[in-house]
């Protein structure tokens, strides 16, 4: 049974808008710039990638804009891309309808919001609504909540590989029979404590995001969300939806080497790409593009391009590959989401994003990723790799729908 994608949502530092933020990437458009949600005077870095102006969702009712803002952020993008996808949710049946969302932090704001409450000793003002809004697993309830889907639900804590983590989730639960549609992506909002994290690990960069470029020195913090419309093909197409792509198969492994630190061999980054490559019976030398994790810190690219080289060998060379962190930092839980619906606009519209910053050459990462401009580029199978904390690592593949099965 095969699944397609057929509705993508997106809010980004980019803004919000699935058209808009697709036109800004291929442009090269930089989201990062100055913090604004907090004062960074007491930190040794000042940038981030923080969503502009963003506004819940103008459909959702008033008892859910107590919401918090990843989940806000998360329907935003499910709104839009169940719009996107054609479906009415009046002829279908909820109890059928899944959710699943990959997050880092669920709602670290309302964590910050007891935080101060506790430092003020004023916790009698937090009320019991905070233990509705802060767990986060109510990331997937909430949007379930807002879109009436009554159908397998779940939230995946895995950071910045949790977005394909979902997409998984959803592969499996369509192919399974356990549901006929399933949104599925990730969401995470910008944070003090996420910043904090970062900064005292030395991993943001005090300029920008510059993956693989000899000059790098860390990652941009970020805030985002995607969300992806699955379904059976068949019906997607009984239905004369319209197809992005199709979800061929995923790799799902862990390190088991360090908290924070990637293999130095990309053991694990490997183990992902030939599982999914295996599991979906391709060589390697038939992915198109690959969507890099690509955060731009020394460790992470170096490993990253090794990975690469040891999977792909000599096609390695001839496969782009490109980081759109570059140009929305790394938005946490949401990022592989955003970089899947990248995949599936890239395979549709036959168009690579850039890596942007990327202008020193380094003589470890050697490959081609895309540096400065888009590029025309007929995309059969795209692979989104991404790499999280704990050793997470996850490789989803995804192919035109009228490739040859």
């Amino acid at each position: 049974m095969r699944v397609a994608v057929t509705g993508i949502g997106l809010v980004t530092p980019l803004g919000a808008g699935r058209e808009a933020v697709w036109s800004d990437l291929l442009a090269g458009r930089c989201g990062i710039g100055p913090v604004t949600s907090f004062d960074t005077s007491r930190y040794p870095v000042h940038n981030g990638a923080e969503i502009p102006a963003f506004a819940p969702s103008p459909l959702a009712k008033p008892a859910h804009r107590r919401f918090g803002r990843t989940s806000q952020i998360a329907i935003t993008a499910a709104e839009e891309a169940l719009g996107d996808s054609g479906l009415d949710l009046a002829t279908l049946d909820p109890t059928r309808i899944g959710v699943a969302m990959g997050t880092t932090s669920g709602e670290p704001l309302e964590i910050e919001h007891f935080d101060e409450l506790w430092v003020d000793e004023q916790l009698e003002r937090l009320g019991p609504e905070f233990l509705s809004l802060y767990p986060c697993h109510v990331l997937s309830a909430h949007v379930a909540e807002v879109l009436g889907a009554a159908g397998p639900n779940i939230t995946i804590p895995t950071a910045c590989a949790a977005g394909n983590h979902a997409i998984a989730f959803g592969f499996d639960a369509l192919r399974h029979g356990r549901a006929d549609q399933v949104l599925a992506g990730g969401a995470d909002s910008f944070s003090r404590i996420t910043y904090t994290g970062f900064a005292r690990l030395g991993a943001i960069a005090p300029d920008t995001c510059r993956p693989f470029d000899r000059e790098r020195q860390g990652m941009v913090p970020g805030e985002g969300g995607a969300v992806l419309v699955l379904e059976r093909l068949a019906a997607a197409r009984e239905r004369g939806a319209h197809v992005y792509a199709e979800v061929l198969s995923y790799g799902l492994t862990c390190d088991a080497h360090h908290m924070t630190g990637s293999h130095p061999e990309g053991d694990g980054a490997t183990r992902a790409m030939r599982q999914a490559l295996t599991t979906a019976n391709l060589e390697a030398a038939a992915v198109s593009y690959i969507s890099a994790h690509g955060t731009g810190t020394p460790t992470n690219d170096r490993m990253e391009t090794l990975a690469a080289k040891r999977v792909f060998e000599a096609a390695a060379y001839d496969t782009p590959m490109s980081s759109i962190k570059s140009m929305i930092g790394h938005t946490m839980g949401a990022a592989s989401a955003i970089e899947a619906a990248v995949c599936a606009l890239a395979i549709d519209r036959e168009r690579i994003p850039p890596t942007i910053n990327l202008e020193v050459p380094d003589p470890e990462c050697d490959l081609d990723y895309v540096a400065g401009e888009a590029r025309d580029c007929r995309v059969v199978v795209a692979m989104n790799n991404a790499y999280a904390f704990g050793g997470n690592n996850s490789s989803v593949l995804f192919g035109h729908c009228d490739r040859a099965a």
